[in-house]
């Protein structure tokens, strides 16, 4: 059924079978045991919901705005990450669309070393010396100048100005910030902290001359990718020895693969980024006992082992439109081993579909990878700006009426 925008919220929760407030239904756990229970492998009452716990399961301000147009809500929109431009998404919102977790992150850093530098309309580089543009026309900021691109030497490696990884800014106040959060809400508080040792290595030397260095000069990359993980290191260790404890779930990210491929050879993940990855996720978790949930993009089925090896519980945003990812797949050879974390279609479904398509996506994901738990229902990755607010409440809608366990039952209202 179309959701009108210009229906007022008590309009659509009274009009649209499913948009009810939260009380309506027979719930018989909190949000935080639902998404808890997932992550351990464990059916609940119903399939747990997130959007916006994460950078990289959120909506983009283009959406956003249309959202809180759609929901009547005046509340500044508040950045959450600028590359991307995704925002924070208002409480009154996640509460409507009975969002089962809450996002957490360490604070701005003190020192001037790690500072963003505004360079001009559009125009900034941030703490690791990358500078980054916004076109006019672009909803997103695209890499610029990448500063260690052309020829280099190990020494311009280890001398570039790599951020401090110990700034007193980044948990000043955090402890108290998250205690107070625990007390007033029982969602699932995800704690979002930077591993993007991949990705960062790509956005200092610049895509060409780093694919050329796989082959030719890996050790340059090796060098990187050290510079990098011993920043990184500091941030991690502070926040989980900060907070670790007081949240459900961390969240780390580092896009590992295409569409249709890894972004090298599984032999050159194992031999260059997986032991930095171990070292980072052994730093959070010998900190933090709890769930870790790894963002990466496109087709990774091949080193799924090597996720799962170096203590990985949780698969985001699972790109089932990518090669080797079903969902049937997945959750057949790896859902004793890992959650899911999304796998709702933007490619297709969610920005070109029919609120009725979008209802079958989320019925056909659902019924793959929800039995016997290990499943958090998300869009695959962030909501973009294409796609219809009405599409995103069908997404709820249809998740509220066939989410509930045991699967295949109606809810109680």
């Amino acid at each position: 059924m179309p959701i009108p925008g210009s229906e007022s919220t008590e309009a659509l929760s009274s009009g649209y079978p499913w948009r009810k407030e939260r009380s309506v239904y027979r719930e018989t756990m909190t949000s935080r045991e639902r998404v808890i229970a997932a992550l351990n492998h464990q059916e609940s009452d119903r399939v747990p919901i997130d959007l916006g716990s994460t950078w990289c399961s959120t909506t983009t301000i283009a959406f956003y705005e249309q959202l809180k147009k759609h929901f009547q809500v005046s509340s500044p929109t508040i950045m959450m990450e600028r590359t991307m431009q995704v925002r924070m998404i208002d409480e009154q919102i996640l509460q409507q669309l009975h969002v089962d977790t809450r996002f957490v992150c360490y604070n701005p850093p003190d020192l001037e070393r790690n500072q963003v530098v505004e360079l001009g309309e559009g125009l900034y580089r941030d703490p690791w010396g990358i500078e980054w543009i916004k076109p006019p026309t672009s909803y997103y900021y695209d890499l610029h100048k990448p500063p260690l691109s052309g020829e280099i030497s190990l020494s311009d490696i280890v001398n570039h100005p790599w951020p401090e990884p110990y700034d007193p800014g980044i948990t000043r106040g955090l402890r108290e910030r998250v205690e107070k959060m625990r007390a007033e809400t029982d969602c699932a508080l995800v704690l979002n902290l930077s591993l993007w040792v991949l990705q960062c290595s790509q956005n200092v030397r610049g895509y060409e001359d780093w694919f050329v260095d796989l082959i030719k000069a890996p050790h340059l990359i090796e060098c990187m990718a050290d510079c990098i993980t011993e920043s990184l290191l500091g941030p991690l260790e502070m926040v989980t020895e900060a907070v670790g404890d007081l949240v459900d779930a961390i969240s780390v990210s580092d896009d590992i693969g295409h569409q249709d491929r890894l972004c090298m050879s599984p032999r050159t993940y194992r031999q260059i980024f997986k032991p930095r990855h171990a070292r980072l996720v052994e730093a959070i978790k010998s900190r933090a006992d709890k769930p870790l949930m790894w963002h990466t993009c496109g087709s990774v089925y091949d080193i799924l082992d090597d996720l799962v090896e170096i203590g990985v519980d949780s698969l985001n945003p699972v790109q089932t439109t990518a090669r080797n990812m079903e969902a049937a797949r997945l959750k057949g050879e790896y859902g004793d081993r890992l959650s899911f974390w999304g796998g709702i279609d933007t490619m297709h479904v969610l920005n070109r579909g029919t609120a009725e398509d979008v209802r079958r996506e989320v019925k056909t994901k659902i019924e793959t990878l929800a039995p016997g738990g290990g499943y958090i229902l998300n869009p695959i990755h962030n909501v973009q700006p294409d796609v219809p607010v009405e599409n995103l409440l069908a997404m709820i809608d249809a998740s509220m009426e066939y989410g509930w366990f045991p699967l295949g039952t109606e809810a109680e209202v």
